[in-house]
């Protein structure tokens, strides 16, 4: 017979490496029980029984009995029973999902008070103000969370019963004012859901846990899920633990510690503590922080213990740890504790540290960063001005450079983001509803809270800027405004600039300069340069390993010699697309394109094409010198020819006025004549790519002839051009076969003018659907492929892309359809199978055929690791992308390398 399913483990039954099992927050817990350090004890609920709950609408049947057992035993080893009157056991119901997703799911704490307990709790404390402010925290808390009151319905009487007590301080209220208030408290709770708040100590239990189980797909839950690109499917642990109090009076206190900056990543002590307060009051900012540091002060035995056991963290888990206590007259206890989440300049500074200090090697240290983290490196930064009016100091929680409009609330952040203004959310302190805005937002500013408040941690996961606690400001949300401490109001609209990196708040908008980690890549900052900690050193120690690690080569698109030059400073290995259309713009070649669109026989069309021919060469010169020694993928003219033609409704507006002024413009008249042939009514999808070729004759030809006259000059300049000629849009191999032949003609003839031997590859995209089901065809006369991800993904969704980002994807990804806009990443199931047939069967053709991306995917990071998987040789994108590939190529190596070796 079958063992029957485990569904609850005891802290002392598990291990760091269950996350999946336990979540992130029960298996460390039992990890730091196994240290041997001071956690309070306690159960944890796996992931399982959430989904079959989920699943099913109920618990696991054997669920309600291994609680019970657990609890037994729990309140044996506590020595009192949950909720008993005269001694009572109260226990956290905490969320726990195997990533770190804070504040976006459910806790409640105090389970198991009631008016029978509390005052059991009274006595057993000596504490009756402390009891019945726990008993009203669990009301409060209990009725948002579990029974689903609003919540401001119990903070505005909140906010009553201080106003009459005329204290804006939780602490000013007395024992008699909070047993007041838990009554109003029950009051509302019935008012709103029709029953009395339950005094059934095991019920609230029961209700927290399945209230926890649907937090998992509450709103917030799922919009950050969406926003982290954490999958669905895992559901949260839920964690029992028993009850420790930071709030019986000064000697206690709760607080939060990273064991280095998630900021900077500098090496010290950070975090927030508050005496006389409970974990919610740290996070939440409700109350302002004080500094870690002056823990020592209030309780030195207590701090040195912390001290020394974050620096045991720290070694055990070989990366910045993030730990939540609490004190309970002077006893010290261990909440949580987890890897910290950190700014991108922390990540790599962090990674490198780890590396001198013998923790780490450079393998992980690599793993440790992502292509984002660099990114977001590579954003400007405010530039030092003297005239910027700076009207706030607060905690620099988040770095980076913002500028937007102040709005007060999520809805707005939304809606003005959506209509395309820049804005800055701006609050007393955010709470988890406030999710949408903050994603909306450029950046993110809180008149309350410290380096560990909601807004500084989800800013932080997010890379999105945020200054926290710039007490300077009066926030008054209502009025939807904010007064500086001069009295200057700030008007909801008005434009600010916040610095996340210092936590300077200015009024209007700073101008802003370039990252040392983009002037370190553009060559102008050297790599041992002494800037911003040591920043852009581990910058380039890391893309140094990358680039040890990597197999994929990593190519830019780029048209002219500009844009080459920058991807080479960058570290890009070649051109995998040139768009040679980029070329015929500008008044005198577009004149020319026109009169090549007018030829309406041999003779004018061969004119046309012998006036582009060294415009074109002269293009190839110059990128062929600025990448020389390095493969440039040429791609043949591939848009359809009315985007080179005048607009047609300003067009006739010019002929029609003409003709009013009986003054006709014959030439005006043939291009009106030639726009409305040319006209269809889906022209991504008509004439254009390998087409154009086959229907205009000489095109392609001028164009190869360019590339290989080009070429000739280059070499015999002492140069060492590398030119591949790449045909668009091809859809059956007959298509490149022709072209193919019109090609090798051409080359032919150039090395026979010239003298010089040219070794030009002629190869492919593959951008179609049937492409890629007939690559094995394809490459019979192919000698490379590279995959136009932009159109296939097009053309396998049937998606027109200008029109359906703007009409419903944000419907889509709202609904959960897209996870990811797959113009952004890849799509695996759809697109990415037929990459990876068309990599097959190319290679089975021709086993030496070479393969590249130049779609956008090309420089996203998650794609990245696929073009890896499938085997491509190299991916290429925008010059400005190119250190993120080359990064993300080189953890793609080491991902591959450690699943192989598993």
């Amino acid at each position: 017979m079958a063992a029957q399913q485990k569904f609850v483990y005891s802290f002392t039954e598990g291990n760091k490496d269950l996350k999946d099992l336990l979540g992130g927050k029960g298996a460390n817990l039992a990890e730091m029980t196994n240290l041997g350090l001071p956690v309070p004890p306690g159960f944890t609920i796996t992931t399982e029984a959430c989904k079959v709950f989920l699943e099913t609408g109920s618990e696991p049947a054997s669920l309600h009995k291994e609680i019970s057992e657990h609890l037994d035993s729990l309140e044996q080893q506590m020595g009192k029973q949950l909720g008993q009157p005269d001694n009572p056991l109260l226990v956290s119901v905490r969320s726990g999902a195997k990533f770190s997703m804070p504040g976006m799911m459910d806790t409640v704490l105090n389970i198991g008070l009631s008016d029978a307990s509390v005052t059991g709790l009274a006595a057993q404390s000596g504490n009756e103000r402390f009891a019945w402010d726990s008993y009203r925290r669990l009301v409060q808390m209990f009725g948002k969370t579990v029974l689903g009151v609003e919540g401001e319905l119990f903070e505005e009487a909140l906010d009553e019963a201080k106003q009459a007590k005329g204290t804006a301080n939780d602490l000013d209220l007395t024992t008699e004012d909070l047993r007041k208030l838990v009554e109003t408290f029950k009051a509302i709770v019935l008012r709103e859901t029709g029953r009395e708040f339950p005094q059934e100590p095991r019920e609230q239990m029961d209700l927290a846990i399945h209230a926890v189980f649907h937090s998992w797909n509450g709103d917030r839950a799922r919009l950050y899920r969406r926003q982290e690109r954490i999958p669905n499917d895992l559901g949260t642990a839920v964690n029992i633990c028993s009850m420790v109090f930071g709030n019986l009076g000064e000697d206690s206190g709760t607080g939060v510690a990273f064991t280095r900056d998630p900021s900077t990543g500098a090496v010290g002590v950070y975090g927030d503590y508050l005496s006389n307060a409970q974990g919610e009051d740290v996070v939440a900012g409700i109350r302002n922080t004080l500094p870690l540091a002056e823990l020592e002060k209030l309780d030195k035995k207590s701090y040195d213990e912390l001290m020394a056991i974050m620096h045991k963290l720290e070694l055990h888990y070989r990366d910045l740890c993030d730990i939540e206590f609490t004190i309970e007259r002077g006893k010290l206890w261990m909440l949580q504790t987890r890897i910290g989440k950190r700014t991108a300049a922390a990540a790599f500074r962090i990674a490198v540290q780890l590396v001198d200090q013998g923790l780490i090697d450079l393998d992980e240290a690599l793993q440790r960063v992502t292509g984002g983290q660099l990114a977001q490196l590579m954003f400007p930064r405010f530039a030092a001005d003297e005239t910027a009016k700076r009207v706030a100091w607060g905690i620099a929680a988040s770095p980076g450079a913002a500028v937007g409009k102040v709005v007060f609330d999520s809805y707005t952040a939304v809606k003005w983001s959506r209509s395309g203004e820049k804005v800055i959310l701006v609050r007393r302190e955010t709470n988890p509803d406030d999710l949408d805005g903050m994603i909306a937002a450029e950046g993110i500013l809180t008149s309350r809270g410290g380096k560990t408040s909601h807004a500084a941690v989800v800013a932080r996961g997010m890379g999105k800027t945020c200054v926290c606690g710039a007490e300077e400001l009066e926030v008054d949300t209502k009025r939807r405004r904010f007064t500086t401490a001069d009295g200057q109001v700030v008007e909801e609209g008005d434009l600010v600039s916040i610095d996340g990196s210092t936590g300077k708040v200015y009024l209007g908008e700073v101008p802003v300069v370039p990252s040392p980690v983009v002037e370190y890549f553009e060559g102008t900052l050297h790599a041992g340069a002494d800037v911003q900690g040591g920043l852009v050193q581990a910058v380039h120690r890391l893309m140094s390993h990358a680039d040890v690690r990597r197999r994929l080569a990593v190519r830019a698109n780029a048209d002219n010699a500009e844009d080459a030059g920058r991807a080479r400073r960058y570290g890009g290995q070649g051109i995998g697309l040139c768009r040679t259309e980029h070329m015929f713009l500008g008044e005198e070649r577009r004149k020319e394109v026109e009169h090549l669109i007018l030829a309406d026989n041999d003779k004018d069309r061969e004119t046309a094409l012998s006036a582009l021919l060294p415009l074109q060469k002269g293009d190839f010169v110059e990128l062929f010198q600025a990448m020389d020694g390095l493969p440039v993928t040429v791609r043949l003219l591939d848009p359809p020819l009315h985007e080179f033609l005048p607009d047609i409704t300003e067009l006739s507006v010019r002929v029609a006025l003409a003709e009013a002024r009986k003054d006709p413009n014959e030439n005006d008249l043939r291009l009106l004549q030639a726009v409305h042939r040319l006209h269809e009514q889906n022209p991504m999808l008509g004439l254009r790519g390998v087409r154009l070729g086959l229907v205009i004759p000489g095109l392609f030809g001028m164009q190869v002839r360019a590339i290989a006259e080009a070429a000739a000059e280059r070499r015999l300049a002492g140069g060492d051009p590398r030119p591949e000629v790449m045909i668009p849009l091809v859809g059956t191999v007959q298509e490149l076969e022709l072209v193919r032949d019109e090609c090798e003609r051409v080359l032919a003839e150039v090395a026979s003018s010239t003298g010089v031997t040219l070794d030009i590859k002629l190869g492919t995209m593959i951008e179609l659907p049937r492409a890629a089901v007939t690559a094995g065809q394809i490459a019979e006369a192919a000698e490379f492929f590279s995959f136009g991800t932009n159109d296939l993904t097009q053309t396998v969704w049937g998606f027109s892309r200008d029109d359906v980002e703007a009409s419903f994807f944000t419907a889509y990804l709202e609904k959960g359809i897209f996870g990811v806009s797959p113009f952004e990443t890849i799509d695996r199931d759809g697109v990415g199978s037929l990459v990876k047939h068309a990599v097959e069967a190319g290679r089975a053709t021709r086993p030496d055929l070479k393969l590249g991306v130049c779609g956008e995917h090309g420089g996203d990071p998650e794609s990245v690791h696929f073009f890896h998987e499938v085997g491509l040789d190299y991916v290429s994108c925008s010059p400005f992308r190119i250190p993120v590939a080359r990064l993300e190529a080189g953890r793609a190596a080491l991902e591959t390398a450690g699943s192989d070796s598993r």
